[in-house]
């Protein structure tokens, strides 16, 4: 669907983006992180025809992004900016309009209507922008990025400054993209809103650090543990586990955190000896660190690197 080639972006002498890779596939959300100044918003740029890499190639189906095709490849991309960029004097449907025709589409009246219709804003059209909450604005905004029906979307923090239940908001309607087939590149530092949404991950500082699922990077830096909760302090049980062989044990008040290589075959065992030593065991399960921790872990050893 996208492929970035070895994409470099210099402005002067500062290097923004260096030798960055990947492809994006149809019907997956793919995450770009990055503290700020890593280089991200460049790189959506660039992959969206706005901006000309210094070295490297964006394709789009096979067809390389040049100043010749980038006119036509631009078609095939949505982009949702940080600030939502509304006309705060127009209408939302004059917003759309406007953009529709930008679009060269036909009927533009027939798309904006339907426009509003799916992002379920029909009853906020005549409403000018400036009486808009965050939320709806971002709304508005997404359904105007989307009006060409692009099956690429690029989302440059779309819920930043949203409260929770606007945030949930933009968060389902990202999702609804991705079941209608879309590739969608999402570019945050909302890290719980990544863990909830995003198929595979990239941490990018000014080059890309790490790339994958959030499950492979966490089992990359992260040995497995089991949680086990008590009903009594967990201190004497540590020694018991540690006695049989479990040497990474360590106690929070009432918990066992027990890193175990194999935790489907292990950890039956773990409880077997905590109950015969008197232990009462409340809960169970497998301790999945944050993705938080995955990130700054990751940010840190490229700190370390560097």
């Amino acid at each position: 669907m996208l492929t970035a080639a070895r994409l470099s972006r210099r402005f002067g002498d500062r290097l923004a983006v260096d030798d960055v890779s990947f492809t994006l596939e149809p019907g997956e959300i793919f995450a770009l992180l990055g503290p700020n100044g890593a280089g991200k918003t460049t790189t959506l740029r660039i992959l969206a025809g706005l901006i000309a890499p210094t070295t490297g190639s964006v394709e789009i189906d096979g067809q390389r992004m040049g100043p010749q095709s980038a006119p036509q490849l631009r078609a095939r991309i949505g982009f949702l900016t940080e600030a939502p960029g509304l006309w705060d004097r127009l209408t939302v449907r004059d917003n759309l309009l406007v953009y529709a025709r930008l679009y060269g589409l036909p009927s533009p009246t027939t798309v904006v209507d339907e426009a509003l219709e799916r992002f379920e804003i029909r009853d906020r059209g005549d409403d000018r922008a400036a009486q808009l909450s965050k939320g709806l604005k971002q709304r508005v905004a997404l359904a105007r990025s989307l009006l060409h029906d692009p099956p690429i979307a690029m989302l440059d923090e779309p819920t930043s400054g949203l409260d929770p239940a606007s945030a949930r908001e933009v968060r389902d309607l990202v999702l609804s993209l991705r079941a209608q087939g879309r590739t969608i590149l999402l570019c945050t530092h909302n890290l719980d809103e990544v863990e909830r949404v995003a198929d595979r991950v990239a941490v990018l500082s000014r080059r890309l650090i790490a790339m994958g699922t959030p499950a492979s990077l966490r089992n990359k830096l992260f040995a497995p543990r089991v949680r086990v909760r008590l009903s009594q302090p967990a201190e004497p049980f540590a020694a018991v586990l540690r006695s049989a062989g479990f040497s990474d044990v360590h106690v929070d008040g009432r918990v066992l955190l027990v890193g175990i290589a194999n935790t489907a075959v292990l950890t039956p065992d773990v409880v077997r000896r905590l109950v015969e030593a008197g232990a009462g065991v409340e809960t169970v399960m497998a301790e999945q660190p944050p993705l938080e921790d995955v990130y700054l872990k990751l940010l840190n050893r490229r700190g370390e690197a560097s």
